[in-house]
Parts: C-alpha cells; sequence; structure tokens
C-alpha cells in the first residue's frame, strides 16, 4: 500500500505554506498528495444548510489545491472534505499517510512558533510523522545547501525512527544529515563501578556520547550511502543542543515517544522547545 504525503487545509496562510511544502515533497518521493480538510456545520448560519456550507468548504479547499496542481502538473492529488473534530479527523489521515503537514502560523513576540491547540494535539494524538511548516515558508531554504539536522538519542534502536525518516528525507532531497546528540554530566550517584570502568576504557563522557552516536548512525549509513553525514556531539540540554545549529537546516526532526498518559498524549519538553523556537519546519517522529 503506498500512503499519500497529507496535508491539512483551511485556506489559511499558513495551511498554503503546509500544502506547498507536502506538495514539493510529494513530488520528490514520487508519493501521492492527498489534501484533508475537517470542517464543522455551523447552525449559527441558518441561512445555509449542511450541503450548502459543505459545498462553500469545497470550493475554497479546491481553489488552494488548484495552484499546487498547476505547479506540479504530474503530481496526483486528493482531495478529503470531512465533516467532524479537527483533532480525530486529521489524527486518522495521519494514521493513513507517510507523513501529516500542518501548517503554523508563524512567528510570535519571541521567537518560534505560534503551536495552537490543535497542532499540538494532532502531534501528540498521531502515530506517523507530523511536520509543522510556518507561514511565509519558502522553498529557498531547500536549495541553499542546509542540512536535514536530527536529534539521536539513547541507543540506536530508541532513535531508529526519527533517524530513518531524516535519511529517506535527505536522499529525497540530496541533502546532508547533521546529525545531533546532546550530553549532560550524570549526578554523582549514577555512577557504578562498572560505568566508570566503560567510561575509562573510551577516555571519558564526550569520547564515549561521539562513540554512541557513531554506533547509532552505522545502519543508516550502510542504507544510504549515497546520503553526506555531519556529526555534532556538544554538552548542553537537548533543546539547547539543537536549536543551535537550527540557523543550518532547511528541516529539524525530533522524536516523541507514542505511548499515552491518563491525559492524553504529550509531545515532551525537548520537542515542545523546538517546535516553538526553530525557524524552519520541524518534523516531529512518533516512536516507542
Amino acid at each position: 500500500m503506498t500512503r499519500p504525503i497529507t496535508a491539512g487545509a483551511d485556506g489559511t496562510e499558513e495551511s498554503l505554506a503546509a500544502l506547498d511544502w507536502a506538495g514539493r515533497e510529494a513530488v520528490r518521493r514520487g508519493l501521492p498528495l492527498r489534501v484533508v480538510h475537517a470542517w464543522r456545520y455551523a447552525e449559527s448560519l441558518a441561512t445555509a444548510d449542511r450541503n450548502t456550507q459543505h459545498g462553500w468548504v469545497s470550493q475554497g479547499v479546491a481553489e488552494a489545491v488548484r495552484a499546487v496542481s498547476e505547479r506540479h502538473p504530474r503530481l496526483e492529488v486528493s482531495v478529503d472534505v470531512v465533516e467532524g473534530e479537527p483533532v480525530h479527523a486529521l489524527a486518522r489521515a495521519a494514521a493513513e499517510a507517510e507523513m501529516l503537514v500542518l501548517g503554523s502560523p508563524g512567528h510570535g513576540p519571541v521567537l518560534g512558533f505560534l503551536l495552537g491547540s490543535i497542532g499540538q494535539q494532532v502531534i501528540a494524538e498521531a502515530t506517523r510523522p507530523v511536520v509543522l511548516v510556518r507561514a511565509g515558508d519558502r522553498p529557498t531554504a531547500e536549495a541553499a545547501g542546509r542540512d536535514v539536522v536530527v536529534g539521536q538519542h539513547g541507543d540506536g534502536e530508541d532513535s531508529a525512527a526519527t533517524l530513518l525518516f531524516a535519511f529517506e528525507t535527505a536522499a529525497a532531497r540530496g541533502a546532508t544529515v547533521r546529525a545531533v546528540r546532546a550530553w549532560t554530566l550524570p549526578p554523582v550517584f549514577a555512577y557504578s563501578p562498572g560505568s566508570l570502568k566503560l567510561l575509562d576504557d573510551v577516555g571519558g563522557l564526550e569520547p564515549y556520547e561521539k562513540q554512541a552516536l557513531s554506533d547509532a548512525l552505522e545502519p543508516w549509513r550502510e542504507r544510504f550511502p549515497d546520503v553526506p553525514v555531519a556529526e555534532h556531539v556538544e554538552m548542553g540540554s537537548a533543546g539547547q543542543v539543537l536549536l543551535s545549529v537550527a540557523g543550518r537546516a532547511q528541516l529539524m526532526v525530533v522524536g516523541r515517544r507514542s505511548h499515552r498518559t491518563a491525559v492524553g498524549g504529550r509531545i515532551g519538553s525537548v520537542t515542545h522547545g523546538v517546535l516553538h523556537h526553530a525557524d524552519c519546519p520541524v518534523a516531529v517522529v512518533p516512536h516507542e
């Protein structure tokens, strides 16, 4: 089954930027584009019944899709206008997609994405990657030699889904993967004789972290031999280190644990920080 790249569209400037980004990515990957608009019937519009309102919505979406189809005449595009609660409708669409692409209004008074409640909830609920594209995004950065930056943590298995997405994206774009691993000094009580010996064997904490990153990347280097890779290991919090290299990124890729809590899904502090402060599209990849 071929999964499409799906874009959420509502006619706003940010959703048009997301739709444009999704169209370009679909062309690169040779995938179809699916455009989804979730709407609710407005009973307050007494002069317009459900069918009339559906027609208005469909017409607006069609106009946005027409522009993408004109830019990419060979791209297979489908449109679904679904009535229902937006978060659940978009999360369902994401489950059937290679990725879901959503728009963000841009930046607030403090530099960062204005991530609305719908976008945040969809990211927390989605079982597939979700890409946030800010209003005003332009394709120039994708051709400016910038990297696909990806955060790596733990061992190779912990970040496998995130690294796979980053390497696939870089391969489709002819870009470099810049893999970033942050580390901090552990509390003294976390040391054990065995762990101290392990650190001594590799020469200290920083060489240990560099080796861990190299080991995590090894299978992906073998699978994608044509993708250049740059390794970045730095002491600091994961969010701060990732944002320190955001200026050279055409896309940032971060992971999110897909387990749920009693109050629903969560996106995590690192992902939350990157989403609010990165000045480029951000992909959030769920993993176990």
